[in-house]
């Protein structure tokens, strides 16, 4: 049994578009206790490998995690990298899903690994290892 009384979080982001990692995705971590409204506790960015190893710990009594993905500005670099490459179109690469916002319950003590598969029409999430 854990003593710990906070929980943590971490997550990483995988285009399944492309079938890699996506690099340099915005994440915004708030977290809330009770029936309180969320706090923004700080962001980070995907590195190379589209994980976040950085985001802030969670405050002790913390309920509800939330974190919010920056897709827009992911699709949008992205768009602009193919033009400059001259890389041919077959769809638009824009992203239907400006960011990706996922709450969830946490319990002290207990780690949540939240990753994302993204494409610019859709998303889907669950609780990893």
């Amino acid at each position: 049994m854990s003593t710990d009384t906070t929980a943590s979080v971490s997550t990483h982001v995988l285009d399944t578009s492309i079938g890699r990692p996506a690099e340099a995705v915005t994440v915004s971590l708030a977290a809330r206790d009770g029936d309180e409204r969320y706090v923004t506790l700080g962001a980070s960015a995907t590195d190379a490998d589209g994980r976040c190893t950085d985001l802030p710990a969670l405050p002790e009594g913390t309920t509800h995690v939330r974190l919010v993905f920056d897709t827009e500005s992911y699709f949008t670099a992205k768009k602009q990298a193919e033009a400059q490459q001259d890389a041919p179109r077959v769809r638009d690469s824009g992203a239907f899903f400006p960011e990706v916002a996922i709450a969830f319950a946490v319990t002290p003590g207990e780690h949540y690994h939240v990753p994302l598969l993204l494409n610019p029409f859709g998303y889907s999430v669950y609780r990893g290892s």
